[in-house]
Order: structure tokens, then C-alpha cells, then sequence
């Protein structure tokens, strides 16, 4: 299980991510995409 501060650091860049202004479905993918390549990123080190 993650630990609470992971977890709200997870949904508080889903939440910015959301409310920047991705409008698009294809645009929300990308972002959610990217953020899959950032945890990745942070496990691997």
C-alpha cells in the first residue's frame, strides 16, 4: 500500500492536471500518460 503523502501527491497532480486546462479527451490521455512516465521515472531511481 502507498504511503498517505504519495498518495496525496499522486492526486494532486491528477487534480492540477485536470483543472490546467486539458479539454480534450486525447489531451487528459497525454497528461495521464506523462504522469505514468514520471512514477515510473521516480521508481527506477
Amino acid at each position: 500500500m502507498l504511503p498517505r503523502t504519495l498518495k496525496l501527491i499522486v492526486i494532486t497532480f491528477l487534480m492540477s492536471a485536470i483543472l490546467s486546462g486539458c479539454n480534450t479527451t486525447r489531451g487528459f490521455g497525454e497528461d495521464v500518460q506523462h504522469l505514468g512516465g514520471s512514477i515510473a521515472h521516480a521508481a527506477s531511481k
